[in-house]
């Protein structure tokens, strides 16, 4: 991917060690972008094709101290931040909801609803700033839609999420600062590989309307384009990259 539509922006990725938010980095940093990859846990034997636009923090999205010591360092080093895309998330195996614990609901909420408060709270200051238009994407998940069984802590923190985006969309509104939510297709990396083996990827592409394997790069893609001048006024919406599984 060659393209300069998001030069001279700087993007801040969380949970872009690996999977998902791995491949973001890298597309928004191959769009022009200059990248600060976030996540608990960064994998320094991973290559990195893009060194120079790409560069690593240590940042667990769930402590308010750490977020906002690592943004501020970020928007310092870097010279500001234009685009927020909130990945990390806490997946889920599956458990019935008769043994559902208020414990796990609330690491789940942590992890994918609170977590991304927080990064909008510590970057907002920069995005209000930028001379770019402020974008904020939030990685959602189609399960709030089908309402997965054995899932309940897993979809009700995704499903906060994407109310949360259109409560920010309205806030952040006025400060010509976009907010969307995506949801990606059963996508293949080391954390949904975890939990679903060949036949269930194989059977949720079967229902499709395009049968082909969605790939991480398929779905940064659609990042890139709300990142990107043309997404300057899609606001508050919620987009499916899934070869047509859910006709949303």
């Amino acid at each position: 991917m060659q393209s300069s539509r998001l030069e001279g922006r700087v993007a801040v990725v969380t949970g872009a060690a690996g999977g998902l938010g791995y491949a973001i980095a890298h597309r928004l940093a191959a769009e022009g972008a200059t990248v600060a990859a976030l996540d608990i846990d960064l994998d320094d034997s991973r290559p990195d094709e893009n060194s120079a636009a790409v560069r690593s923090w240590v940042c667990d999205v769930t402590d308010p101290d750490a977020v906002s010591t690592t943004v501020e360092a970020v928007a310092t080093e870097l010279g500001g931040i234009d685009v927020l895309v909130n990945n990390a998330g806490l997946l889920s195996g599956r458990n019935s909801l008769l043994e559902a614990t208020p414990a796990e609901l609330h690491r789940f909420y942590d992890v994918n609803a609170v977590g991304p408060l927080l990064m909008v709270q510590a970057c907002f200051p920069y995005l209000r700033k930028s001379a770019h238009r402020g974008r904020v994407i939030n990685v959602a998940s189609r399960t709030f839609f089908t309402g997965a069984p054995g899932q309940i802590a897993y979809v009700a923190s995704k499903g906060a999420l994407i109310g949360m985006t259109r409560v920010m969309a309205r806030e952040l509104g006025e400060h010509r600062i976009t907010v969307n939510a995506v949801m990606p297709a059963q996508v293949a990396t080391p954390g949904t590989r975890a939990h679903s083996g060949d036949e269930v990827f194989a059977r949720t592409m079967s229902q499709q309307a395009i049968q082909e394997f969605v790939t991480p790069e398929d779905f940064a893609g659609l990042v890139a384009f709300l990142a990107s001048p043309d997404g300057a006024l899609i606001t508050g919406q919620t987009m499916v990259c899934d070869g047509g599984g859910l006709l949303h």
